[in-house]
């Protein structure tokens, strides 16, 4: 039994905020709720955009629970769906892993699995391509135990096989799924990331570590300066989530790793959407054209089947009033719902604002200590029901099960985010979620890149009024000085990543009403703040220009002051 503790809240009765005690638990486990469609009176689709796609407001649909246990059902492989008709217990691998497979429970092979496992086995190099939640860690995983397995690797012979994840959750979650393969093998298994002690890794890499599940920076950390570390007989390179490894933050990173990696290697790639900037890694990651698996080829769109997705054209002011009336909503509170937001300080402010406001909530975000930051994912995914507020660090590989509603409070930096971002819902065969996305009505041209980029999203009309409560937000925010400050420090992180969006044509950060997003955070009037274009920024989007053959087109780079300074 978790301990309780009170909280004083604020409650919306009417139009007024009353405070009442509550009792918070750290954890979010309940009963089972009744399944059920999301209120039709708290949206609907905007009839301009109803043709030729999903039906229904908020949900459009009965929500499905995605449990871990919850069977595959088998399906043909030539269908849209994920799951096939290939059983596991016709690959051709060890005894030991079938036993692991079984008693994991897993019947029959998504498509990604059934098409690249047989590839991989036979020694091929492999890049696949397939959207989030279609089982791309267990398509790389069982190659990767047989492979050690079959030539009798020995701890002694140091590191067989390297795992490259671009988040510490990401490698987290793969760890776990491989120590389950390896349960009756003897090869073993470590893990580098950041956040955890660089010696206590180096002493188990001197001890010999055969399959390696690491995050680029920890990963070069230790192949510059861990003496013992015996990576020289590897034989098998992964590569997860490759669209976001392309991020120019990991960039140099990894081209040192590949230099110092050996040549003679299996290597494969896996990624949920593909782009030239992942064609250009692709090059520079093989020696020779890899076999290329695209599961999704040739679908209208895409993310998953069962997701329905909208979005809300919402002035600055309103924002955070439009996000509380979501999640009162009487069906969202027996949901399962995450937030996405564009800053950790943001995070942290709406945490404790809806908190306040009677709003049971967890966060996660980057620079978060790593016990914390792990326990919270574990909670939240055992728990039936809840809020977690988090930043794109949970956009990537983390499977949540049965998250009913994602919502994207602050814009993803481009497309490719946005399908990582609603890819925590939906997730398996059969499964339905929603997922919904906040706009400036100035940003409305982004719904024509994700229209672009096979995304079917429709327009979505509130059709309860928002609830007047700026007057009472502000002074919530006013009269603590702990929020008020934190409110502060969240709209100029709200700021500053909007000023270094990558699409900067339609996130504009002169066309913000700056008054309006001080009111969206509780604020009266917009605190100071001194903006400067990161030069990282700054590179990433020339780059991207001269990719796409408009380098002329872009601006020069602008220093401006905003706000009261």
């Amino acid at each position: 039994m978790n301990k309780r503790k009170n909280r004083q809240c604020y409650n919306v009765e009417g139009t007024e905020l009353s405070v009442q005690t509550v009792h918070t638990a750290e954890e979010y486990q309940c009963e089972n709720a009744d399944k059920e469609v999301f209120s039709d009176s708290f949206g609907r689709v905007n009839d301009e955009d109803r043709d030729g796609q999903p039906k229904g407001g908020l949900g459009g649909g009965e929500i499905e629970e995605a449990h871990p246990s919850k069977k595959q059902k088998a399906e043909k492989i030539e269908g849209p769906g994920i799951v096939t008709d290939k059983l596991f217990s016709s690959l051709q691998i060890s005894k030991p892993t079938h036993a692991a497979i079984s008693e994991i429970g897993f019947q029959n092979m998504t498509q990604i699995q059934a098409r690249s496992i047989p590839h991989l086995l036979m020694g091929r190099n492999v890049m696949g391509v397939a959207r989030t939640g279609s089982g791309k860690t267990l398509a790389f995983l069982i190659p990767v135990v047989e492979l050690l397995y079959h030539i009798k690797f020995k701890p002694r012979n140091g590191a067989g096989a390297i795992i490259i994840c671009p988040t510490r959750e990401l490698a987290i979650q793969t760890h776990g799924v491989a120590k389950d393969l390896l349960k009756h093998h003897s090869q073993t298994l470590g893990m580098v990331t950041g956040g955890v002690s660089r010696r206590k890794e180096a002493e188990r890499l001197a001890k010999g570590v055969n399959i390696l599940v690491a995050t680029p920076g920890r990963l070069l950390n230790h192949l510059l300066h861990t003496e013992w570390f015996n990576y020289r007989n590897l034989k098998f390179l992964i590569i997860d989530e490759v669209d976001r490894i392309v991020d120019p933050n990991f960039e140099n990173e990894m081209k040192q790793i590949l230099n110092l990696l050996p040549q003679e290697r299996q290597t494969a790639l896996f990624t949920a959407t593909h782009s030239k900037e992942v064609e250009d890694f692709v090059k520079l990651s093989f020696n020779e054209p890899p076999v290329y698996i695209g599961v999704d080829d040739g679908r209208s769109k895409v993310t998953s089947e069962g997701l329905n997705q909208g979005y809300y054209l919402v002035p600055s002011r309103e924002r955070f009033l439009v996000l509380y009336t979501i999640l009162k909503n009487k069906t969202v509170l027996s949901k399962k719902v995450m937030v996405f937001f564009s800053s950790r300080n943001s995070v942290k402010y709406h945490a404790e604002l809806l908190k306040c406001m009677c709003i049971d909530c967890c966060e996660i975000y980057g620079k978060q200590e790593q016990k914390k930051r792990s326990k919270t994912i574990s909670d939240f995914s055992n728990a039936k029901k809840g809020v977690l507020l988090c930043t794109d660090v949970a956009a990537r590989g983390l499977h949540i099960p049965a998250v009913d509603l994602i919502v994207q409070y602050d814009p993803p930096k481009e497309p490719n985010e946005y399908v990582h971002r609603v890819g925590r819902t939906a997730r398996g065969e059969g499964v339905e979620g929603t997922a919904l996305l906040f706009l400036l009505p100035e940003e409305k041209n982004f719904v024509n890149y994700l229209h672009e980029a096979n995304v079917p999203v429709i327009q979505y009309n509130l059709n309860r009024e928002v609830p007047k409560l700026q007057s009472q937000l502000e002074k919530l925010v006013r009269e603590n000085d702990y929020l008020h400050q934190s409110a502060k420090e969240a709209y100029k992180s709200y700021i500053a990543a909007y000023n270094s969006h990558t699409m900067s044509e339609i996130f504009n950060i002169h066309h913000l009403n700056l008054q309006g997003v001080a009111a969206s955070f509780g604020l009266r009037t917009p605190p100071k703040i001194n903006l400067k274009l990161k030069s990282s920024a700054f590179k990433f989007k020339k780059k991207m220009c001269i990719v796409n053959g408009n380098d002329s087109s872009f601006p020069k780079p602008h220093r401006r002051r905003l706000g009261l300074c």
